[in-house]
């Protein structure tokens, strides 16, 4: 049963995922820089998710729950670098929004095809750097214990295993934490100048409850699932039923995934209207 549900949630995620990277890509009147942003974010769902499900579900069909050493680092790099590139495309994102709203005669000024490209250099690079340095910390330490309590393996609970000094990881760790604490300030900055923008007329509320509500409510669902599994793998309760840490564990790498596809598709009219189009044009070919 667990296994079933378990499957289908990832199958949908990459259904919906891939259905709307597909329509972004191939409908050239999408290829703007909010759909380009969101088409990355849907990129990295996928690869947070593959990160998890694959193992989860050998584990649901098998008695023994083993993983090897470099399998777990490799496993924490992907989870660990998904996290990190979320919240820096949902920054960019952010930013994107604020031109849009706060200047919008300067947008497209702004907004080049340059400007975009270092945009996602850096929402990819900059996780990726981090994760390999947090990974290299990772490898030499020495562990004095096998036994992780926790669906999949991430940096923290790789740490606890070690049997000496961890303050440089810890140190590091913070310096990674404050880095994209940053990032959440700055959104939080830009949504009050956007928020401030949009009370002024009702077609700009009208522009935000269709381009910035979804973001908004997939940055929400993120970082409170993100910051709240932080909290607990550092500070949280054993006396927690197992299953409902299980479910807290798992959280971030299940709910943004599959709700960011399902609120944009939904939300947004031009990614609606081109996903309709593509399946009836799809449905046509075959009939």
């Amino acid at each position: 049963m667990i296994f079933t549900f378990t499957l289908l949630i990832h199958l949908l995620i990459i259904f919906l995922s891939m259905t709307l990277i597909i329509t972004i890509i191939i409908e050239k009147t999408l290829h703007e820089p909010m759909y380009i942003f969101l088409c990355n974010l849907c990129v990295n769902g996928l690869y947070g998710t593959a990160g998890l499900y694959p193992k989860l579900l050998l584990d649901f069909l098998s008695d023994s729950h083993v993983i090897s050493y470099a399998g777990c680092l490799i496993q924490a790099y992907v989870i660990y670098t998904s996290v990190l590139c979320e919240l820096t495309i949902l920054t960019v994102m952010a930013y994107d929004r604020y031109v849009a709203i706060c200047k919008p005669l300067q947008y497209h000024s702004i907004m080049t095809s340059l400007t975009i490209s270092k945009f996602l250099l850096i929402s990819w690079s900059l996780p990726f750097c981090e994760s390999t340095i947090g990974m290299l910390l990772n490898i030499r330490l020495p562990l004095c214990g096998s036994q992780i309590d926790k669906l999949y393996c991430d940096n923290w609970s790789i740490v606890k295993l070690s049997c000496v000094d961890t303050t440089i990881n810890s140190v590091y760790s913070y310096i990674v934490i404050l880095i994209h604490l940053s990032e959440a300030l700055f959104i939080l900055y830009s949504y009050i100048h956007i928020i401030r923008a949009c009370v002024k007329s009702s077609e700009e509320m009208n522009k935000f409850m269709q381009t910035c509500l979804p973001h908004l409510i997939s940055l929400i669902g993120f970082t409170f699932s993100t910051v709240f599994d932080v909290m607990y793998s550092r500070y949280g309760s054993k006396n927690i039923p197992q299953g409902l840490r299980n479910f807290l564990a798992v959280e971030f790498l299940v709910i943004p995934p599959l709700l960011n596809p399902l609120i944009y598709g939904l939300k947004l009219s031009q990614i609606r209207r081109r996903v309709i189009r593509v399946f009836s044009r799809d449905v046509g070919y075959i009939f």
